[in-house]
């Protein structure tokens, strides 16, 4: 079977007014989330797909570049473009756990641990901005991608920002923006941990694995922090990737 036959030809007709490495990306995109594109398959050379799709190799080349720094792809030295089996999460965008997985042909879901009202203690009341007494809402749960655990994540919201805990279903981000309380900036710190006992059995990983720990406070547009969270992911199964360019 030609690969243009497994993901679909592109438009060459002019009908899909997309420019034609959209329309690549996009196939290949539908592609890995049903599954037609399993993790690890290779693709055909670049210069195989631009004569099977009647497209440059230029065209080609800024498609899977895409790709790549989206985490779909990976390219690996003298072997060629692989769809990619551990999820690459991107430092320069923010989305949330399920919005990352659903991109990557992943099915999410949670297992709560705990979640409840409480009042801001004084650690949280100096990363979010809040005065003592203040009531927050507290979110704790193990992220899954597919039947895989990915992270055990620890949240902490302004209880400005949600009428209940239990508006909060898949995605916390999502009910975060039904309410006009989702951040539009974060920060966020990266460091290697070795697992204590509470993370490695959430996380059914050996005690003292190797993981990663991310810190993010998340902002809305007039300043306020409304989001902090503790995300502890597994080593072996996530990779965090940033573009950087050079000051000009």
């Amino acid at each position: 079977m030609l690969f243009s036959e497994k993901i679909g030809r592109l438009d060459g007709h002019g009908q899909d007014h997309a420019p034609l490495y959209k329309q690549l990306q996009r196939a290949l995109r539908e592609a890995i989330q049903k599954k037609i594109l399993s993790p690890d398959d290779a693709l055909p050379a670049e210069r195989d797909l631009a004569e099977e799709f009647s497209i440059s190799r230029i065209t080609v080349r800024k498609a899977l570049d895409g790709l790549v720094s989206e985490g779909l792809l990976t390219r690996r030295q003298g072997a060629g473009t692989f769809v990619a089996a551990r999820v690459e999460k991107s430092f320069s965008k923010l989305s949330s756990f399920s919005e990352d997985m659903i991109s990557r042909g992943r099915v999410p879901h949670s297992e709560w641990i705990s979640r409840g009202e409480g009042q801001v203690t004084p650690e949280e009341s100096l990363t979010l901005g809040l005065s003592p007494g203040t009531s927050v809402y507290r979110f704790a749960r193990i992220r899954y991608a597919d039947a895989a655990p990915m992270a055990v994540e620890y949240t902490t919201i302004a209880a400005f920002a949600l009428p209940s805990t239990e508006i909060v279903e898949t995605s916390l981000y999502e009910a975060l923006e039904k309410t006009g309380h989702r951040p539009v900036r974060a920060l966020q710190r990266l460091r290697a941990i070795l697992f204590a006992a509470e993370q490695a059995d959430l996380l059914g990983v050996p005690l003292k694995d190797a993981g990663l720990l991310i810190e993010r406070r998340g902002f809305l547009r007039d300043g306020r922090t409304v989001e902090v969270t503790q995300s502890y992911y597994r080593g072996d199964a996530y990779d965090f990737v940033a573009e950087l360019n050079a000051l000009s």
